[in-house]
């Protein structure tokens, strides 16, 4: 298995339930897609961006490290593409 971290960008504007939410269900994916999550946590509260994103100008930044097989990450990025709430991701490979 390999290892990643995802970056979500969420909207800062909805409340702290809404987001954790959001944030389970990521998490909830990530394991029924088979991977494992070994960490997460918010990186910054409430960061004001350069460029609005879907008319949003501030996000809440959250960073999830996990394990997966590549072929699955198909799945985990298609769950992160059609979910409304999350303004932008980004997945990478972590260097071990």
């Amino acid at each position: 298995m390999n290892k990643y971290e995802l970056v979500v960008i969420l909207d800062a504007q909805k409340s702290s339930s809404e987001k954790e939410e959001i944030y389970k269900k990521i998490q909830e994916e990530i394991a029924k897609s088979g991977g494992r999550v070994l960490n997460g946590q918010v990186w910054l509260e409430k960061h004001r961006m350069t460029f609005s994103l879907k008319r949003k100008t501030e996000g809440t930044y959250y960073t999830v490290n996990f394990q997966s097989e590549s072929p699955y990450l198909i799945k985990i990025k298609e769950f992160l593409r059609l979910n409304e709430d999350i303004l932008r991701y980004l997945i990478v490979k972590a260097r071990v």
